[in-house]
């Protein structure tokens, strides 16, 4: 599958001379099955082992499936720093309605949840009858991850980033460091959620690990709390990680989503 080459949506973004191109993979599924919307992390690409894994069970079990990269990253254009919440928002909001058809469920992973929740709550919100949003599945969510790392920074590394703009952060995921704009802290706190209930009248489920050092897992358990749903639930696994890419937590993650799709697809009695 992903051999062959992405399609392509070009999205416009206020600032930006000209549109950016986003590279999308889209999977058809069988008809009147609930299909799967793919939400990546910072600076993750959706030829990631989790995005690749559900990519190939779908196929399996007849759902649509659809992936993108952000603009910056993976096979989209535009530069990375040029990257906000905002406009990875407005990306994920225009490849959702030019390439989805029917119900969906929004898998996100780490930043890609917080965006999910961003994006459900525009369409939930919106008083359309059909948002075709019918459930979040969210991994390790990043919900206010910038806010979140503007805390966490020594005084001399905020004044760093309010001088020059930008600041570089080691990562352990990746040998050169990320490239931190002063821009993608402030326009974050444009789409902070934790501060208060974030209406959202679908099922909601969470896989947090215990062991991850990036993301506590207390963080999903506010973001569990911040959730207005009369169905949430959090899965703490106390060996998990950040990613969560183990085959254990691989097939957890699947069987999660078989669940909910089971129960969003059951006949209303």
């Amino acid at each position: 599958m992903s051999a062959e080459q992405p399609q392509s949506l070009f999205v416009e973004h206020a600032g930006l001379a000209a549109p950016v191109r986003i590279a999308v993979r889209a999977q058809r599924g069988a008809p009147g099955l609930t299909g799967l919307f793919w939400l990546g992390g910072f600076k993750a690409e959706m030829s990631g082992t989790k995005a690749t894994m559900l990519a190939e069970w779908a196929v399996t079990q007849g759902r649509a499936f659809t992936r993108f990269d952000y603009s910056g990253n993976g096979e989209s254009g535009g530069a990375f720093t040029d990257g906000t919440i905002g406009r990875w928002l407005a990306e994920a909001q225009a490849v959702f309605d030019s390439f989805t058809r029917g119900p969906q469920i929004l898998v996100g992973s780490s930043m890609g949840a917080w965006i999910a929740l961003l994006l459900a709550r525009a369409r939930l919100g919106a008083a359309r009858a059909q948002s075709r949003i019918a459930g979040l599945v969210l991994i390790a969510p990043a919900t206010d991850f910038t806010e979140g790392l503007w805390q966490r920074l020594p005084q001399e590394t905020r004044a760093e980033l309010m001088r020059a703009g930008r600041y570089f952060r080691p990562s352990e995921y990746e040998p050169e460091p990320y490239e931190i704009t002063l821009r993608l802290i402030e326009e974050g706190r444009d789409h902070l959620l934790l501060d208060g209930p974030v209406f959202l009248p679908v099922l909601v489920r969470i896989l947090h690990g215990m062991a991850d050092p990036d993301v506590p897992w207390q963080h999903g358990v506010r973001t569990a709390e911040a959730i207005d749903s009369d169905d949430v639930e959090i899965t703490l696994i106390k060996q998990g990680d950040h990613r969560l890419s183990r085959p254990r937590d691989l097939a957890r993650l699947t069987a999660l989503i078989e669940q909910l799709c089971a129960q969003v697809e059951r006949p209303a009695q």
